[in-house]
């Protein structure tokens, strides 16, 4: 099972095989379908197929997306409750200066790295991949969608 794995930077991705193995590959093959349709049989309903499949394309990522942005807002706000507890001042008063972006690369970070990497983010503005690239104890996510 996946969550018995340690997790690191190289393996911390994941994989919805309903998502990635499934709904896109279905909407991408209907959409090459309804274009191979609309170029053998050029009719108003073969290109408005096209439109529907176009439709069904971005709805399946737009799912994604609003659940991942979703998912970013919870950890924004663990995180920052997590920094408030374990920083101190006058780091913790510079919380509001991260960016979600850091904040959810900061998750992985270990309690004990948590106040140096905190300040390398907000002098450094480094990114979340150069964030999760610097953290040495990994804290495992295995809730991410």
């Amino acid at each position: 099972m996946a969550e018995s794995l340690e997790q690191n930077y190289a393996n911390h991705g994941r994989i919805d095989p309903l998502f990635h193995g499934f709904l896109v590959p279905v909407a991408a093959i209907s959409f090459i379908a309804a274009v191979v349709n609309v170029v053998r049989f050029p009719t108003f309903g073969s290109a408005w197929l096209v439109v529907v499949s176009i439709a069904a394309v971005v709805a399946v990522f737009k799912m994604r997306l609003y659940s991942l942005k979703v998912q970013d807002r919870v950890v924004r706000l663990e995180e920052r409750l997590r920094l408030q507890q374990i920083l101190a001042e006058p780091l913790r008063s510079r919380v509001p200066e991260l960016t979600v972006g850091q904040l959810v690369a900061l998750r992985f970070a270990s309690d004990a790295e948590l106040p140096s990497l905190v300040t390398r983010a907000l002098n450094e503005k480094l990114s979340k991949d150069d964030l999760k690239k610097a953290v040495a104890v990994w804290r495992a996510d295995f809730f991410r969608v």
